[in-house]
């Protein structure tokens, strides 16, 4: 396996898994990943599916933990804390680390009470209009919203529900953003919006995107992993780490066979 260059590992580093095992039950899903996620940087997750990518990324923010099944070996640091320690709250992780998910899934509530909910939960005492203004502004969307913030967010296009929960997620202040899949249920159009989004929140935020689309993880992300699958004796899939790199390397020169034929489109 192909680690990350000496340039990208001289950055500063938000996220670190070590010698990580995720089980479901006595399922072995992932197997021995070790990785460094680098401060405001997007980072690609791709591979065929089943390979553990959106597994791996729910583990940053312990919505793995909502599975009864579920159990990690090895280490996940967050900010060099063991984000698996028995002190840990997982909800003021997922504060820190915050998730947007495949399918615009804004609540049945205002554009107002969406971007607002969060922050009241968390007790902030600030200006609240002043906080969804800054959100829906650094979501890209406070042109389109800002003269319909007390209709229902449901009421948006599929783009700008994205955008909308984009921007629910920036303003409980996280400093991490994961995102699965954020652009796969959108038009060509509303992706680029995304993509273009990307690029203006890395300024700020750190992110992790899991991606089947190889032209957006060549064309958003500094840094790409590939994941692939080993077949298991009794018929399951073991998803494992197979190269990690700068984004160019992986898409140009890749050391590792398994990850040209992926990009090159051979397989997945």
């Amino acid at each position: 396996m192909r680690s990350e260059t000496r340039t990208a590992r001289q950055t500063e580093t938000v996220l670190r898994t070590e010698n990580l095992n995720v089980y479901y039950g006595n399922f072995l899903a992932l197997r021995n990943i070790n990785m460094d996620i680098h401060k405001n940087k997007i980072t690609s997750f791709i591979g065929p599916s089943g390979c553990g990518k959106s597994t791996l990324l729910r583990c940053y923010n312990r919505l793995n933990d909502l599975i009864k099944t579920f159990r990690a070996e090895g280490k996940v640091h967050y900010n060099n804390q063991d984000l698996y320690a028995a002190h840990i709250d997982p909800v003021e992780v997922r504060r820190q680390i915050g998730m947007v998910f495949q399918r615009p899934n804004p609540f049945p509530k205002s554009i107002y009470d969406n971007i607002t909910f969060g922050p009241r939960i968390n007790g902030y005492k600030g200006d609240m209009d002043e906080l969804v203004e800054r959100s829906l502004r650094q979501a890209a969307l406070w042109d389109e919203a800002k003269d319909k913030l007390k209709q229902s967010g449901l009421s948006l296009s599929g783009g700008q529900q994205q955008r909308l929960c984009i921007a629910r997620a920036i303003a409980v202040q996280p400093e991490v953003i994961l995102m699965d899949e954020p652009a796969s249920a959108l038009d060509p159009i509303s992706t680029l919006r995304i993509e273009e989004l990307l690029q203006e929140l890395k300024q700020q935020y750190t992110i992790v995107i899991v991606t089947h689309n190889m032209q957006q993880a060549s064309r958003v992300s500094d840094m790409t992993a590939f994941f692939n699958v080993e077949p298991t004796e009794k018929g399951g899939r073991i998803g494992y780490l197979v190269e990690y790199d700068k984004t160019e390397a992986i898409f140009q020169a890749p050391q590792e066979e398994a990850t040209q034929q992926y990009v090159s489109g051979r397989f997945g």
